[in-house]
């Protein structure tokens, strides 16, 4: 991870221009305990997954009848942390003035200290063991950082302020990215909510709620037996997976691992004699799961030559249905909640064709299917889109957390 020479420590990755080795200090002769009071500030508040934020920003309500007399002020550069639930992480430097619950410690830098440098480094690994090592408490739960246990902590900082902001910088525009993906993903992620219930009908109507043009016919109800055929697949052990060999999807592995089972699969088998091959266009269902949700969400497999498992009902859509649409209705419209109603068993529930092909199906006409599926198949791809970047821009941070610091 870095460079030992002799006493000096150098991180692995730098900014050009830097050289000098990094020196070390004590927390206590970079920060001071302050204990300014106010009750007349915004109010904020301190979380291991969000930092320091606007308590108005948040979903939990405050207690309006909490006495604020003796919160704590913070000023912007601020370094906060949460005695209690510092060793998970709990600390930032504030971007904002206000005041903090007496729970929480302010430490404000001295003129060395770049505090966005130090919201990182107050996070690292190592220093969250130190925090949980000098907490005083006899459990998790009752532990506490106080500030001069804090300021006993050895640190590992650059000399130069310049490079303290250099990295501090490189990591706020990198948050500002993974926070811009994350918000376009949770849009899209509610987008897709309210399209799935306003484009398919609702209680006992045939009519939805949005369509597309030139579309006004009712839609039709049958059951998915007059309009599909049904099958099993074939069952493979552990002992037949392979690394490489004819691709399989496994009901064990479809929902821990769906994007690339259903899309790519990365799991091959030696073919049995009975083995059940795709021919593209196949909706599949788990035929057992620990919940009828489980059970009641379909999928479609577009490519052919794919072996399906055990433990998979098998669906092949006739000419008048489309594949994803299919899927959809079975997985978020009026069959699903059926679907999951005739779920039988406790600990492990069971679903037959039977069952399946008995659902009540409610289908307009094959070219505004079409149109349904092709929508949500570009709205799934947009989500998957960000869901990727996201990813992405997590593990770029995460190494470079661990590069950039000694």
């Amino acid at each position: 991870m870095v460079e030992q020479h002799g006493k000096t420590l150098v991180p692995q990755i730098r900014f050009a221009g830097f050289t000098d080795p990094w020196e070390q200090r004590k927390l206590g002769e970079l920060f001071e305990e302050s204990d300014e009071r106010a009750s007349d500030r915004e109010i904020l508040s301190v979380s291991v997954a969000n930092g320091i934020y606007p308590a108005s920003e948040s979903d939990r309500e405050t207690n309006p009848g909490a006495s604020l007399a003796n919160y704590k002020i913070v000023h912007s550069g601020d370094v906060v942390y949460n005695s209690m639930r510092m060793w998970q992480g709990a600390v930032d430097a504030s971007r904002y003035g206000g005041i903090v619950s007496p729970a929480y410690v302010v430490a404000r830098p001295n003129s060395e200290v770049y505090a966005r440098f130090f919201a990182r480094l107050l996070r690292q690994p190592m220093l969250l063991k130190q925090y949980q090592q000098v907490s005083q408490g006899n459990s998790k739960d009752t532990q506490v950082l106080k500030f001069d246990d804090f300021a006993s902590i050895g640190i590992s900082m650059p000399a130069s302020e310049n490079e303290q902001r250099r990295i501090g910088a490189f990591f706020d525009r990198l948050d500002s990215l993974i926070t811009l993906h994350q918000r376009k993903y949770d849009k899209l992620c509610v987008l897709k909510k309210s399209m799935l219930d306003k484009m398919f009908p609702k209680g006992g109507s045939l009519y939805p709620e949005i369509r597309f043009a030139g579309f006004t016919d009712p839609w039709e109800q049958r059951k998915l037996g007059e309009l599909c055929s049904f099958s099993k697949g074939c069952g493979y052990s552990k002992n037949n997976l392979r690394d490489q060999g004819t691709p399989i999807i496994l009901y064990g592995r479809l929902y821990t691992n769906y994007e690339t089972q259903i899309h790519s699969v990365d799991t091959f088998v030696d073919p049995l004699e009975n083995s059940v091959y795709t021919e593209g266009g196949e909706v599949i269902v788990p035929a057992s799961g620990e919940t009828a949700e489980d059970i009641s969400i379909a999928s479609v497999v577009e490519k052919p030559g794919i072996i399906l498992g055990g433990d998979l009902n098998i669906i092949t859509p006739s000419a008048v249905v489309n594949p994803v649409f299919l899927a959809l209705e079975l997985s978020y419209g009026k069959p699903h909640f059926d679907l999951a109603k005739r779920a039988q068993g406790k600990s492990v529930v069971h679903i037959h064709n039977e069952d399946i092909a008995n659902v009540f199906f409610d289908r307009p006409c094959i070219a505004e299917q079409r149109r349904i599926g092709e929508f949500f198949d570009r709205l799934d791809t947009l989500i998957t889109l960000h869901q990727r970047k996201l990813e992405l821009l997590r593990n770029i941070k995460k190494s470079m957390l661990d590069k950039m610091f000694v």
